[in-house]
């Protein structure tokens, strides 16, 4: 293992016209990268309090070492996504309110979880981001290239780090809970808590948010929504989605093969013996990395005229 690096990059979020939609060929995808940022500022405020107080019951000085290198890293996306945030409240001032929302949903797992259970989490979240952000990546002109290049670069950012630590939830997991099968016994737990979390978000987005500026009702997102919406036939289903329309492709392009490799990736990841890091990289991410190490501009990733990447 060695230390995670600190890339210097900086977004360019300050202005006044980042859109909330910031890609309105794909709104569908606007929500839920936007989801992704307020979800990556309180869930770093929850890694930090579960990781610090891990640390006293890490003997392995090189764990230890990894585990202050993944902190550095995932602060540093906070940080960022703050800013993303910050740009979008502007617009709408409700967003700021939608954070303390999700924040408190944190706080509230960090004050009555065991640690444990809040590392299981961890571990269970971070493993699902190797499949589902391959195929983001892998499909990165598709989704990100038609929307605003300055928030479609953050999140190419953060999720090619977030692969890159693939494997340091787990590590972490293991190094203070011995029974590697625990994280899978209290997966059904973590998907009530994590629902409750993003209810809290996409709620907050409905009414922070006009209808015509986040391009859709935002508990599309909601993963129970996306079940319900296939069994419209059921009248109990269409019940249960009154007022809510059927979901539009989040993932418009990305083709049927690397949906079910996702998908079945994720599922995957929540087996007791899986190790996110015999995951291999996204060919995007070496080129990303490639590019970064060269001196390219991977803060507005679509420029046309930026120097031509070689892949690793």
């Amino acid at each position: 293992m060695t230390a995670l690096p600190l890339r210097d990059v900086r977004f360019d979020l300050d202005a006044d016209d980042i859109a909330f939609c910031w890609n309105p060929e794909n709104p569908a995808f606007s929500l839920q990268t936007d989801m992704i940022s307020f979800l990556a500022i309180s869930f770093e405020r929850f890694i930090v309090a579960a990781v610090d107080e891990a640390l006293p019951r890490i003997a392995d000085p090189e764990i230890r070492r990894e585990a202050a290198s993944f902190l550095d890293q995932e602060a540093r996306h906070a940080s960022w996504h703050r800013e993303h945030v910050r740009a979008i409240s502007r617009q709408h001032p409700g967003l700021v309110d939608v954070l303390a929302s999700a924040i408190a949903c944190f706080d509230r797992l960090t004050a009555t979880k065991s640690l444990p259970w809040r590392l299981a989490f961890i571990a269970d979240l971070e493993a699902t981001f190797t499949p589902w952000f391959k195929m983001l990546l892998d499909n990165d002109r598709v989704l990100f290239g038609g929307g605003d290049e300055r928030v479609a670069s953050l999140f190419l950012w953060h999720f090619v780090e977030e692969v890159e630590h693939r494997s340091h939830g787990l590590i972490i997991f293991n190094a203070v809970v011995p029974r590697r099968w625990y994280r899978t016994a209290v997966l059904p737990s973590v998907l009530v808590e994590l629902n409750r979390i993003l209810t809290a978000i996409v709620d907050g987005f409905n009414t922070a948010v006009p209808a015509e500026k986040r391009g859709g009702d935002a508990r599309i997102l909601l993963p129970v929504i996306a079940v319900l919406d296939r069994m419209r036939w059921l009248p109990a289903a269409r019940r249960r989605l009154v007022g809510i329309p059927e979901i539009p492709d989040c993932y418009l392009g990305v083709p049927g093969p690397d949906r079910k490799a996702a998908g079945l990736g994720v599922l995957r990841s929540q087996l007791p013996s899986h190790d996110p890091g015999d995951q291999p990289l996204p060919d995007f991410a070496r080129r990303w990395f490639a590019h970064y190490e060269s001196g390219g501009d991977v803060a507005h990733w679509y420029t046309a005229d930026r120097a031509p990447v070689t892949k690793a």
